[in-house]
């Protein structure tokens, strides 16, 4: 048997502008895989757009818009696949990686149009089988938000569409009375927000389980290994979590937020724990109450705020309060080590 190594892919973006062009050029990045997250060279294009329409979104649509962009072909890299590569993957979640190398390169030259980087995955999570109740097969798919990036105006949404798209799961109740799973668990996923001086936003936390009958679940999930950059010293945001539960015990997937075919019995659950934004700015300038807000409503808790922010919360009865003169001695050591 064969073992293959899990392989980290790459994307080097840079960007040089001449006279009235951009130029993008992605040489150095990684070569094609043997799995699915390899690009074609017209999504490569697209995301490069794609981005470029988030940081300027006021110019009108039309070949013009595009022209002053100058893509260099990554050749030999899996931003340029060609057949055989597998390319299922490009559109959902490759799209979104090459977008955020377009944020991650001009943050610095463009502070108050770009923002840290969004949860950027779709979220795809499949599951397909048989309906004993019902007597019939099924096949649910969900797509899922996730945190996106703060930015120079304020923190970034909670459990926002993909970049690229406005795509989002049904309700959970449309899609309990339409498959045999429940949902016992659907809320934000507290903590996953990349500390900044504006946060990024929350992923999304839930967990379903299969009804009756039998099931195989698969993912094409992205960010399962490094979270959502942060920008100008914010802090990256959490990254994607998959778990499946049968009783007392839980698998991870070998590729963390990817995999196929894995087997499902009534009573078997799915945790998914999707990717928070990154966060935008020094967590240290972070307004104190703002902290002292997110804690009360438990996106952090007092450890995080703490270790995260340098903001000292204590408890005063039933109340959180701010302790300013401790507050101010931490944020003035954690200063001084960073």
């Amino acid at each position: 048997m064969t073992v293959m190594a899990l392989l980290t892919l790459v994307i080097k973006l840079k960007v040089e502008k001449s006279d009235d062009s951009l130029i993008f050029d992605f040489g150095g990045s990684s070569p094609p895989c043997r799995g699915p997250m390899n690009s074609v060279l017209a999504t490569t294009h697209s995301s490069v757009y794609l981005a470029m329409r988030h940081i300027f979104p006021e110019v009108p649509i039309s070949a013009g818009a595009f022209e002053p962009l100058e893509i260099v072909r990554p050749k030999g890299t899996f931003l340029d696949a060609h057949y055989p590569r597998p390319v299922s993957g490009c559109a959902a979640e490759v799209s979104q990686r090459i977008a955020e190398a377009v944020f991650a390169a001009l943050v610095e030259a463009l502070p108050d149009r770009v923002t840290a980087a969004p949860a950027g995955t779709s979220g795809n999570f499949a599951l397909g089988g048989h309906d004993s109740e019902r007597g019939r097969d099924f096949v649910m798919y969900q797509l899922s938000g996730g945190g996106y990036g703060g930015n120079i105006e304020g923190d970034g949404l909670s459990n926002g569409c993909s970049t690229i798209g406005i795509s989002k799961a049904p309700p959970v109740e449309i899609m309990e009375q339409t498959f045999p799973v429940i949902y016992n668990h659907y809320a934000l996923h507290e903590g996953s927000a990349g500390a900044g001086k504006n946060r990024g936003g929350f992923g999304l936390d839930y967990k379903l389980e299969l009804r009756n009958g039998e099931a195989h679940a698969s993912f094409v999930m992205d960010h399962g290994r490094f979270g959502p950059q942060g920008a100008l010293r914010g802090h990256d945001g959490d990254v994607n979590k998959v778990v499946v539960l049968r009783g007392k015990d839980s698998y991870v997937p070998k590729h963390l937020s990817k995999e196929q075919d894995i087997a499902l019995e009534a009573g078997d659950r799915v945790w998914v724990r999707t990717p928070g934004g990154g966060g935008y700015g020094d967590p240290l300038e972070r307004h104190l109450d703002a902290v002292l807000e997110d804690v009360r409503l438990e996106r952090y808790s007092v450890e995080q705020a703490r270790k995260l922010y340098g903001v000292v919360l204590v408890q005063v009865d039933a109340n959180l309060s701010l302790d300013e003169a401790a507050t101010n001695e931490l944020r003035s050591q954690m200063r001084k080590c960073s």
